[in-house]
C-alpha cells in the first residue's frame, strides 16, 4: 500500500508517526497542527503486525477502522532513532 507519512514531536525528545493512504487527507479526528509531512507515496507492507521503523502496530486494522494508523504511546520513537 502507498501511504503518506507524518511525524509529530512528543515529550522527552520522542516522535509519533501517522500514516494515511496516499493522497488522502488526515481524518478530522486526527488533524493536528503539529503533524509534519515526512514522505508521500511511500510503499509499506500494511499487513505486517508491526510496521518498523514507524513503530505502528497493526497498520491494516487501524486504517480499516479509522482511516489512518498511528504510533502507540508505548512505541514512540527516540529522536536519534527517528524514521526517515
Amino acid at each position: 500500500m502507498n501511504v503518506d507519512i507524518y511525524r509529530r514531536a512528543e515529550a522527552q525528545n520522542k516522535f509519533s508517526y501517522l500514516i494515511v493512504p496516499a493522497g488522502q487527507p488526515i481524518p478530522e479526528e486526527a488533524t493536528n497542527v503539529d503533524w509534519q509531512a515526512r514522505q508521500q507515496g511511500v510503499s509499506v507492507d500494511e499487513s505486517q503486525e508491526h510496521l518498523h521503523p514507524y513503530e505502528i502496530d497493526n497498520p491494516r486494522q487501524q486504517i480499516d477502522e479509522k482511516g489512518y494508523a498511528i504510533t502507540g504511546v508505548t512505541h514512540q520513537v527516540a529522536a536519534g532513532d527517528d524514521a526517515p
